[in-house]
């Protein structure tokens, strides 16, 4: 038995999990809506919400923290100032709704989104600021 222990296997090592959600949130933020199965959705979820609960106030302790999740500066910046300012107040960032089963094994397939009356567009690099570093 299995008690007490949280999170989801997906049939997957540890590394390979971490990495398949990570991709999963990811996309979410790009494009923010993306088409998987019942059980990741859920779990991709719970990181979502935590890390856009987060980026809603503004500090360096919460960039570096979804810069460690994100890894990605432009990923990060598209969370802090594009996601996160549409959920300033409330919770439930994201909706996932049932779409079907997938042909090859019956999985529940559902579209998870975030919930905003708004599209956020594609993350861009920020602009750099200040003087360039130079190497003496």
């Amino acid at each position: 038995m299995n008690h007490r222990i949280g999170g989801r296997k997906f049939g997957l090592p540890s590394d390979q999990r971490r990495a398949l959600l990570k991709s999963l949130v990811r996309a979410l933020f790009v494009y923010q809506t993306i088409q998987t199965t019942e059980t990741r959705a859920k779990d991709v979820r719970s990181i979502a919400e935590k890390l856009i609960t987060g980026a809603r106030v503004d500090s360096l302790h919460a960039r570096r923290q979804a810069r460690r999740y994100l890894g990605d500066e432009t990923l990060v910046h598209h969370l802090f100032t594009e996601i996160a300012p549409e959920f300033k107040t409330g919770s439930g960032y994201t909706r996932a709704v049932k779409i079907g089963q997938r042909r090859g094994d019956a999985a529940t397939i559902v579209q998870l989104s975030l919930v905003s009356e708004r599209t956020f567009g594609m993350p861009v690099t920020p602009e750099k600021t200040g003087q360039p570093n130079r190497v003496r």
